[in-house]
């Protein structure tokens, strides 16, 4: 049935021209702004999507910064420790130099105090905005380490962690380390071990210690019994003039090890086998006579002289407390005692220079690997960055060759569409043509 009042072909035919309309505009917002889904009411779950994606790609942006800072920091830090290493060797020479008889020992020591000296200026100088990594002697927690911001963890919840690159410092000041006069807590036995028919033994320091708090010093006291003298003395053992086994503060001042944030019984341990070497070279006590090592969180004591009539009795002692007042000394503290212009004192000096040498090298190797560990993750946010813009892009951007074969084949049906409304509003009249 045919009417004039209601042209059914006519409204199909604008309808779909709507349709096309609309889709046109769409198309040609598509292709001006290059997104697909430019805002939430073109499709919702993609837009939240891609806005959070969005988030974390700024996110990660700022910690590639933090990294490539962290990096530079770690770097003056290597390289002042590797030139450090370098200036220890050349003073090792000297002391090399030193041993023979027919030499100018004082001018040896001239440029051996010059060196240190330079290491001195190297250790203080070296540091980047504001941060030296080669000085550790704050008592605050946390001090000793330093954190970089490595990456933003998003967990399934949506919920968002950061992950850290935690660098510890490495001291190679030469400044000298001190036990309080007055003050603090001092623990007269934190822990006691004796020599005699049983010629080794162990101090556990993780054991007797629950915590290791900067500032704290551990010291050992020695005292000796030879009924006659014929292995030791008792002078050569003890580290003061008092004969009780409970000292006071100051008589514990000889082999020391004075606590750095961040230390471990390991480096407890490792602190006070050193001061004994340093001591035992100063006064010759052979290694058969009394020996002490560290052994990770412990320290191993062994005689071979002692037997049922002999005595040595080794004390683990430490003061701690606010009132302490500890000073915490340089990795290289031992420098600054070298002295060799005696023959005594170059041949202490021979045995505390490998020790140096050691220290160096193993802050520069530490530094060279947290510097590296930091670069591979740089390199990995870059990459990381570059995966989630493309996977925005796939979620959001317009497929430009996409687009432009739809804005065609709409362009063709907008033409029909005009052309069939022209011939749908052209059937009026045709009845009219009836009434003739």
């Amino acid at each position: 049935m045919s009417s004039i009042l209601t042209n059914n072909s006519a409204m199909v035919a604008l309808q779909t021209m709507r349709n096309i309309n609309t889709n046109m505009a769409k198309t040609q917002n598509d292709i001006s702004t290059g997104k697909s889904v430019a805002t939430a009411r073109d499709n919702a779950a993609v837009w939240a999507i891609s806005k959070v994606m969005e988030a974390d790609v700024k996110g990660f942006r700022a910690i590639s910064d933090t990294l490539s800072l962290g990096s530079s920091t770690i770097a003056v830090a290597r390289s002042a420790s590797e030139q450090i290493a370098d200036l220890l060797t050349e003073v090792q020479s000297k002391i090399v130099a030193a041993q023979e008889e027919n030499v100018d020992r004082t001018k040896i020591q001239e440029d051996i105090v010059a060196l240190r000296n330079q290491i001195n200026s190297i250790a203080t100088a070296a540091q980047f905005n504001g941060l030296n990594m080669l000085s550790n002697s704050d008592t605050e927690a946390g001090s000793g380490r330093v954190n970089v911001l490595s990456s933003l963890d998003r967990a399934a919840d949506g919920s968002v962690s950061a992950s850290q690159i935690t660098v510890r410092k490495q001291d190679l000041g030469t400044g000298a380390s001190a036990i309080a006069a007055t003050g603090g807590t001092f623990a007269a036995a934190v822990a006691t071990q004796t020599l005699n028919a049983t010629q080794t033994g162990t101090i556990n320091i993780a054991t007797n210690n629950s915590g290791f708090e900067a500032g704290t010093a551990y010291a050992i006291n020695l005292f000796g019994t030879d009924t006659d003298d014929s292995s030791f003395t008792q002078a050569d053992l003890r580290t003061s003039a008092a004969g009780a086994a409970t000292q006071t503060e100051t008589a514990a001042n000889e082999i020391r090890y004075v606590v750095r944030d961040g230390d471990t019984a390991a480096d407890v341990a490792a602190g006070l086998a050193a001061a004994f070497a340093n001591l035992a070279a100063d006064r010759g006590i052979s290694t058969d006579v009394l020996n002490i090592t560290a052994d990770g969180g412990s320290l191993t004591l062994a005689s071979g002289v002692t037997d049922a009539t002999d005595t040595i009795q080794v004390n683990l002692v430490s003061v701690s407390g606010a009132g302490a007042n500890n000073t915490i000394g340089g990795g290289l503290e031992a420098l600054g005692t070298v002295d060799v212009s005696t023959q005594a004192g170059a041949e202490r000096a021979l045995g505390q220079i490998e020790g140096m040498i050691q220290t160096a090298i193993e802050a520069a190797a530490s530094f060279g690997t947290a510097q590296k560990r930091i670069d591979i993750q740089r390199e990995f946010v870059g990459n990381l960055i570059d995966s989630l813009r493309s996977g925005i892009g796939s979620l959001v951007d317009t497929d430009m060759e996409e687009a432009s074969a739809r804005l065609q084949a709409l362009q063709v049906q907008q033409q029909l569409g005009i052309q069939a409304l022209s011939v749908a509003n052209q059937q009026p009249q045709n009845i009219l043509a009836l009434f003739r």
